[in-house]
């Protein structure tokens, strides 16, 4: 079962289980698959979903971080529910260890030897790692290897 199935499947279960939350949650992600169905006019892959995926992680992460700011609690506690099923699909982010290995093969392959060829690095590392590592992490290390 791909994830997109899964995701549907979630949702009766959550229907069924009267799991508003979850419901509403995987609904919010089911509307932006359909979306990207209906205008590229194609059949969304399981990258793809966990593409959508990761972007609705970080804009939960995003307003949760406004949230807590404004000192709105409850919502921060919401938005936590929400990040909590939404990395329940995700694959398990890459350790520190395991993204500096996998970075140090790219800088390799790409033959960057400093600063001027971060975009080359990033877009390689950006491909190989998915949905599995943050592009500000990988930013990071990259600038921290490359110095």
């Amino acid at each position: 079962m791909n994830l997109k199935e899964q995701i549907k499947s979630d949702i009766k279960d959550a229907m069924r289980a009267k799991e508003i939350l979850k419901r509403d949650t995987l609904r919010n992600i089911q509307a932006s698959i359909k979306q990207i169905e209906v205008d590229e006019r194609r059949d969304v892959s399981d990258s793809d979903v966990e593409a959508i995926l990761s972007k609705y992680l970080k804009q939960r992460e995003d307003a949760k971080a406004q949230f807590a700011q404004a000192g709105r609690n409850d919502l921060v506690t919401k938005e936590e529910a929400e990040i909590a099923i939404v990395k329940s699909y995700l694959p398990e982010p890459l350790s520190d260890e395991a993204l500096k290995t996998l970075l140090q093969e790219v800088i390799t392959t790409v033959g960057a030897e400093g600063m001027k060829d971060m975009g080359k690095v990033m877009g390689m590392a950006k491909s190989k790692a998915g949905s599995r590592a943050d592009g500000g992490r990988i930013n990071q290390m990259v600038k921290q290897l490359l110095i």
